[in-house]
């Protein structure tokens, strides 16, 4: 199913692209000073592709920066988070693929908004 479907976060916000049984399309915005919660999901697995700016992305405690038209894999139990210590906004598109595709197979680690 193709939707448009958008959600505002503390950090930015995500636009949800396709949602399938099998697999999940996002665009996620990350704004200026910003960064997602240092977190990991049981039941899948991510892949992000950079495709504005350049995100400061930190797997199991390892920081490296990935620049436009980079992508990583982020196997499910992974500890992940991506922040952006640029000026403009990072722009990344995320595949989900997995068992369960809720929003609610997030285990926050650290969070800067408060919502561990």
């Amino acid at each position: 199913m193709i939707s448009l479907e958008s959600e505002e976060r503390p950090w930015g916000r995500f636009f949800l692209l396709h949602d399938e049984p099998t697999y999940k399309l996002k665009r996620i915005e990350v704004d200026p000073g910003c960064r997602i919660s240092y977190q990991y999901h049981s039941r899948r697995s991510e892949t992000w592709i950079i495709v504005e700016g350049i995100g400061l992305i930190t797997l199991d405690g390892e920081d490296k920066e990935y620049n436009e038209g980079e992508s990583l894999i982020i196997p499910k139990g992974t500890k992940h988070r991506i922040a952006n210590k640029g000026i403009k906004k990072v722009v990344f598109i995320e595949v989900q693929t997995g068992s369960y595709l809720g929003e609610d197979d997030i285990t926050r680690i650290e969070d800067d908004y408060n919502r561990l």
